[in-house]
């Protein structure tokens, strides 16, 4: 996989986010016919487009495909990088949130950002966001790995001092 450079000099992953509506089973159906998920992260290929667009729609289901999202990956983030390769499942992290569309149709679900760091992720959950996860393929897995081992230097382990409130026996 070749590393692409953004404008700003970082290396940049360009991907195409997938959003599937699909029907909801059991009980929860009666208040919730439908729910929207996150289908699928791909690399970008030439003749995505750039913009929006549903490939399949029915009274069921639909997906949509939204292309030309940019990963970039930041020095200070080196960390976050380092843990999700290291984890048993490296994934993409895709923040999404409802959207009515200007036609009155149906709301529909629309990413707002897309990442490959724990640290992202954990700040948009912590604010409340929707954040979901897709598997990311092993070649750039391998690419934010070196990017990872480049730039992530861990911090020393330091010696935890004995609370002084616990008798010696406890310590």
């Amino acid at each position: 996989m070749t590393e692409p450079i953004a404008p700003t000099g970082r290396p940049l992953l360009r991907v195409a986010v997938l959003m599937r509506r699909e029907p909801v089973q059991g009980p929860m159906a009666r208040w919730q016919p439908s729910r929207w998920v996150l289908a699928d992260v791909v690399l970008q290929e030439p003749g995505f487009g750039s913009s929006a667009r549903c490939l399949r729609s029915s009274a069921q289901d639909s997906l949509w495909l939204y292309p030309d999202w940019a990963v970039e990956l930041f020095t200070d983030d080196a960390e976050g990088y380092w843990l999700n390769v290291t984890s048993p499942t490296p994934a993409f992290f895709v923040l999404w949130r409802m959207s009515e569309p200007e036609d009155g149709s149906d709301p529909v679900a629309v990413p707002q950002a897309v990442s490959l760091s724990y640290h992202d992720a954990g700040r948009w959950l912590d604010a409340q966001e929707t954040v979901e996860t897709a598997p990311a393929p092993a070649e750039v897995v391998a690419w934010v790995r070196a990017f990872a081992e480049q730039h992530f230097v861990p911090e020393p382990k330091r010696r935890q001092r004995p609370q002084s409130f616990q008798r010696l026996t406890d310590r």
